[in-house]
């Protein structure tokens, strides 16, 4: 391996090696494009290349979305029209060319416009351009037929639409607006037939959504009307349903979206008689994400699609509508502050609807996944993390440094599993990557001196590509352990966090990921009775506490832990889902970076006893019912009791 520094980016143009270049910049981005976006396609395919870049925008105090809309151009800056309906946002998704990004560089007029940029996930499935979008000086207008009264809105994958359980007492759907964010199927997408890339057709899968620019949309009267049109002896044929809107994945029993929507929304019936709750009632708007980002479980693509999805749902929603969202997805790495682009913004939603969004999210399944690490650094200490890189990984990992204002002084260094001689140490405002033979990058270290990823200190991203794929050319990471070292030479003492990405399998797919790790000899890993929880005492620095669902660490959102619905002996054992994180923290005495979220504003069951895992709710067709566990299923009970509170 050969250690070079980081490229000139050939869709930003920006020089990565460059003086201050990383410097308030998304690291991801710059990690992208010096692999040529190669963990943003799909093996087997040719990349296709990029016209349109998506990312998610902040604006400076001040600024709002209308003002960068009137001082930019649409030839290199396209903006969803729904973005304009709520007046003075200061966050936003966008589509970018290479354009956008000459002008960023040369024109500070613009820079005195935007605050921060983060990328979005630019891969073939994913919708990259934009039919209709914000012009200077428009007006859009709102949707017509817009939902009154108490509203739930659900923004997941896998949502059957046609299920009885989200029938109205006269027999119609619920389902007021159904917005599906992917234009075409294809690839390794769940119920497609082969790696061809078929576009849906809009007079099935729905008409494209003026004021989001893509993706197709079905509204109440053309789900009723399909329902109509398969229903045989008083019998909806589902299955058919799907098939005609194009809805393939939906012909698996067990779906995420519907589970969490049933959990939400679903009258009594077999799992409970009787009830009749205002939930049970309320409207529906949902938005079922592009398959990209289920397949993606380290969330690449989470800030546009879900920021996007939020704004669908507001301007499906009248403005004296009661709205309560739930998202029921999640990642591991990020400031854990509030202070990610995305969660500023759905802060800001919630701020700017005047308390009539609420947004629930869950607190996150990975509390005994080992991907945290929390201390202190003494002026002089040095500290090794061990990071546990699996073999046969055909996914990129991810390793995020937090360290807090003041930290100039700590030092990185990073040595491959036994390779002590190709050992590098970075400061801030450092970065670059190892190559192999043919230049292409196998790893790379990103250590800037403030990080668009937050708002608070900076975020030191280290990256390796995949250890295993099947494509012969394709440039492999060392498995094995990796060592990376801080090393405090300040005169202070420093906090820091480390997190390790998200690296698992969705329900149902197949991406060939392996969640990595972090290793320590003092790390309880033998299943005792205390061994579950971070007990006071012990000096290993890999933490449970602070295992948080980064996207539900936003000051209005609500987050939402798991716990069981049966449990017997000590609390701190049996109350809790062993993966959630707990409320109070059961070791809150260590230091912590300012306002890092350790604990969920509320609790509901998502286990039913120590044995039996998970909790049953809807299946994908009507009648059946499945189990899953995770605080995926807590977030949507408490959305459930706040559609309960609205009456």
């Amino acid at each position: 391996m050969t250690w070079r520094p980081l490229p000139t980016g050939e869709f930003t143009g920006i020089d990565w090696s460059a003086p201050g270049a990383i410097d308030g910049m998304d690291p991801y981005l710059a990690w992208a494009e010096a692999d040529g976006f190669l963990g943003y396609h799909i093996p087997g395919r040719e990349p296709v290349p990029i016209k349109w870049m998506p990312i998610v925008i902040g604006l400076r105090e001040g600024v709002d979305v209308r003002q960068l809309v009137d001082a930019t151009s649409t030839q290199w800056l396209r903006i969803p029209l729904a973005y304009l309906l709520v007046p003075g946002l200061r966050h936003c998704s966008a589509r970018v060319s290479r354009e956008f990004f000459r002008h960023w560089r040369n024109q500070p007029a613009l820079r005195d416009l935007i605050k921060r940029f983060e990328l979005g996930l630019p891969v073939e499935q994913l919708p990259l351009g934009l039919t209709e979008f914000c012009t200077p000086h428009c007006r859009p207008q709102p949707p017509r037929q817009r939902v009154r009264g108490s509203v739930l809105g659900v923004i997941d994958g896998g949502l059957a639409i046609a299920n009885a359980a989200f029938l109205d007492a006269r027999g119609h759907t619920r389902v007021r607006h159904f917005w599906r964010q992917d234009n075409f199927y294809g690839g390794r997408w769940p119920g497609s037939p082969d790696n061809r890339r078929v576009p849906l057709d809009p007079r099935r899968a729905g008409p494209r959504p003026a004021d989001m620019g893509y993706g197709h949309e079905l509204d109440r009267e053309a789900i009723d009307r399909v329902r109509a049109e398969f229903t045989r002896r008083g019998q909806v044929d589902e299955e058919a349903v799907y098939q005609y809107v194009q809805l393939w994945d939906l012909s698996h029993p067990v779906n995420h979206g519907t589970h969490v929507t049933g959990l939400a929304t679903a009258p009594g019936g077999l799992l409970n008689p009787g009830l009749d709750d205002a939930a049970s009632r309320s409207a529906i708007v949902a938005v079922q994400l592009d398959w990209a980002n289920v397949l993606d479980t380290s969330g690449g693509a989470m800030n546009v699609s879900v920021l996007d999805g939020l704004m669908y749902i507001v301007s499906r929603c009248a403005d004296d509508a009661d709205i309560v969202a739930n998202v029921s997805w999640g990642t591991l790495a990020g400031p854990h502050d509030g202070s990610s682009l995305l969660e500023a913004a759905m802060d800001e939603l919630v701020d700017k609807l005047g308390g009539r969004l609420r947004i629930t999210l869950p607190g996150g399944n990975g509390y005994q996944s080992r991907t945290h690490a929390n201390a202190t650094l003494a002026p002089g200490e040095s500290l090794p993390l061990h990071w546990r890189i699996q073999p046969d990984d055909h996914t990129q990992s991810f390793l995020e440094i937090w360290l807090p204002d003041g930290a100039e002084g700590v030092s990185l260094s990073v040595a491959p599993p036994d390779r002590p001689e190709q050992a590098v140490t970075l400061r801030q405002g450092q970065s670059g990557m190892w190559t192999d033979a043919q230049g292409q990058p196998l790893w790379s270290l990103i250590y800037p001196t403030r990080s668009a990823l937050g708002e608070r200190g900076t975020c030191a991203l280290l990256v390796l590509e995949c250890t295993a794929s099947r494509e012969a050319d394709h440039p492999l990471a060392p498995c094995g352990v990796w060592t990376v070292t801080l090393r405090n030479r300040g005169r202070s003492a420093v906090v820091f966090d480390a997190y390790v990405e998200r690296d698992d399998i969705a329900l149902g797919l197949h991406t060939g990921g392996r969640q990595s790790y972090l290793e320590d000899r003092f790390y309880d890993t033998q299943g005792n009775l205390n061994g579950w929880v971070d007990q006071p005492g012990n000096p290993t620095p890999i933490r449970r506490s602070g295992v948080f669902n980064s996207l539900s660490t936003g000051q209005r959102t609500v987050s939402v832990g798991g716990t069981r619905v049966a449990d017997n002996g000590p609390q701190n054992l049996s109350r809790f889902a062993r993966y959630s994180p707990q409320r109070p923290d059961p070791g809150p005495a260590r230091a912590q970076r300012p306002d890092v979220k350790l604990v969920p504003e509320t609790l509901a069951a998502c286990d039913d006893n120590p044995a039996l895992w998970g909790v049953r709710a809807t299946g994908s067709l009507s009648g059946s019912t499945v189990r899953l566990a995770g605080t995926s299923s807590s977030a949507p009970k408490e959305a459930r009791r706040l559609l309960n509170s609205l009456g």
